[in-house]
């Protein structure tokens, strides 16, 4: 892997600090879009040195805090969790936000457990990419058994979508939008951008997006848009 940037600050909609840690790699590995997971480690105490170095980054500015690893907050070793935990006593932190693989769901609440009996809500997010389900499972492969929005909405309170790939378009995805605002906190609208995985982005399906549906969505105080999958200023340097 390339280095990474780790920590940043997300300073406009739902302000919080963000941090990309590392974990043991993501179980799932089998979306047809998605090299995230290789951003992993197998030795337990290098990510722990890692991760420990980006926690201490956190000031608690917003008092909210996303935490990232390129896969589910499962892969993420007990140390890690524990010194999370730490600084958001230390620095009065209040909300949590982690991600989650569908695969894990039955850990939500314990995580939950976890920070809630400190006072911190946590808030847990999943990459659905869309509510279509067949389109999701059969060319995606996302592995989200649930064939329903509000299956889904039963363990998570937020969702990911990914936009600009073939066989989307401007009713699709604007449908995608409103299922995700309908049923989830909040909705991060990604663009797909071009990895070592066999779907690659479409541009004209970019092009609709841009032109026909963020207008109206680039403002929405429960929608975040990332044009680049560094807009968070997390990734690639």
């Amino acid at each position: 892997m390339t280095e990474l940037n780790r920590y940043s600050i997300i300073a406009q909609k739902n302000p919080r600090e963000i941090i990309l840690l590392r974990g043991d790699g993501c179980k799932w590995r089998r979306c047809r879009f998605c090299d995230y997971h290789l951003d992993y480690s197998r030795n337990e105490e290098e990510n722990f040195k890692l991760n420990r170095a980006e926690i201490e980054k956190v000031t608690g500015i917003y008092q909210t805090l996303e935490v990232i690893n390129s896969g589910s907050f499962t892969d993420l070793d007990d140390k890690t969790m524990h010194a999370v935990l730490n600084k958001c006593l230390e620095k009065k932190i209040l909300q949590l936000h982690f991600e989650c693989h569908w695969m894990h769901r039955d850990k939500i609440k314990d995580i939950k457990k976890f920070f809630g009996e400190q006072g911190i809500t946590v808030k847990i997010k999943i990459g659905v990419e869309t509510f279509d389900a067949l389109f999701r499972e059969s060319y995606l492969n996302k592995g989200i058994t649930a064939d329903t929005p509000e299956e889904i909405a039963e363990y998570y309170d937020e969702c990911c979508l990914l936009f600009g790939i073939p066989g989307q378009n401007t009713a699709s995805m604007e449908q995608d939008i409103l299922t995700g605002l309908k049923y989830f906190e909040r909705v991060c609208v990604n663009i797909m951008n071009e990895n070592s995985k066999p779907i690659k982005p479409a541009p004209a399906v970019i092009r609709e997006f841009v032109t026909q549906l963020m207008p109206e969505y680039l403002d929405n105080p429960r929608v975040d848009i990332l044009i680049e999958n560094t807009d968070f200023g997390v990734g690639d340097k």
